[in-house]
């Protein structure tokens, strides 16, 4: 917590110039789908067994970054009952991302999966197109999201006139890699959920396969067809069996979530 306190207020104060003195111009993404205080609560499933909590929350937070105003997104995942005893689980994960251009600019990963740990702090130079990385400097393109920037991000994506198959692209850094995730639309559905029956967009994210999934489009995301696009549910068969994660709450919405009888 005092290397991200320390972190922090140094950007806050560091200011950031392009060649020749010029304060450096960001697109404007158009956001109509969160806003500060959503709350998204998920139920785990792994196979036939309840194994754990999920939350996305973008707080109250206001912190200024490079003298920019930025949204603080906080996504936590917890193991729970009979799985908690011998699968434990606390993963925990910080972004702050420009509100207005929905770029990264400091990353915190805190993982403990099964005795699995992993530490990364990263910070994203988007005018110079780099990040550092536990102290390791690395090229990246201009605009490249973070695992949780890149969740809020590919929501304000424009899929009104999607066609079937059509591929929307979200460049990401993972695991000090660039890879682009690759989101392909299938087309809609009616899904019955924990909140009710929702009208939803399908996708099929393309995802590496032979590392955890069997084939790389072996997970499934249905997202509300409105202007929340919040994810309703998610399923992936990966080499150990299946995981299923179902949308149990949704607070603090752009717009109340619409429900079919």
């Amino acid at each position: 917590m005092k290397r991200l306190i320390f972190a922090i207020s140094i950007l806050a104060v560091v200011p950031v110039f392009a060649g020749g003195g010029q304060t450096p111009v960001y697109r404007k993404i158009n956001n109509t789908a969160f806003k500060r205080g959503e709350e998204l609560t998920y139920r785990v499933h792994y196979g036939a067994v309840n194994a754990g909590v999920a939350i996305m929350q973008v707080d109250q937070t206001n912190k200024l970054v490079y003298g920019r105003p930025t949204l603080h997104a906080v996504g936590k995942g917890n193991s729970i009952g009979a799985f908690d005893w011998f699968f434990k689980v606390r993963d925990h994960y910080e972004t702050y991302m420009d509100e207005e251009a929905l770029m990264p600019w400091i990353f915190i990963r805190r993982v403990d999966e099964g005795g699995f740990k992993i530490n990364q702090n990263q910070t994203y130079d988007h005018n110079l197109g780099r990040v550092n990385s536990n102290g390791k400097m690395m090229t990246v393109p201009r605009y490249i999201q973070d695992m949780i920037s890149g969740f809020y991000y590919a929501r304000t994506l424009d899929f009104s006139n999607a066609k079937i198959d059509q591929v929307f692209e979200v460049p990401t850094f993972i695991d000090d890699s660039v890879w682009t995730l690759k989101l392909k639309f299938k087309g809609r559905e009616t899904i019955k959920s924990d909140v009710g029956k929702v009208k939803c967009l399908k996708f099929a994210p393309v995802v590496q396969s032979g590392r955890i999934f069997k084939k790389e489009e072996d997970m499934l995301v249905y997202v509300t067809d409105d202007v929340n696009k919040v994810p309703v549910r998610a399923t992936a068969s990966i080499l150990v069996g299946t995981i299923k994660l179902d949308l149990t709450s949704a607070k603090g919405l752009v717009q109340p979530l619409k429900t079919e009888k």
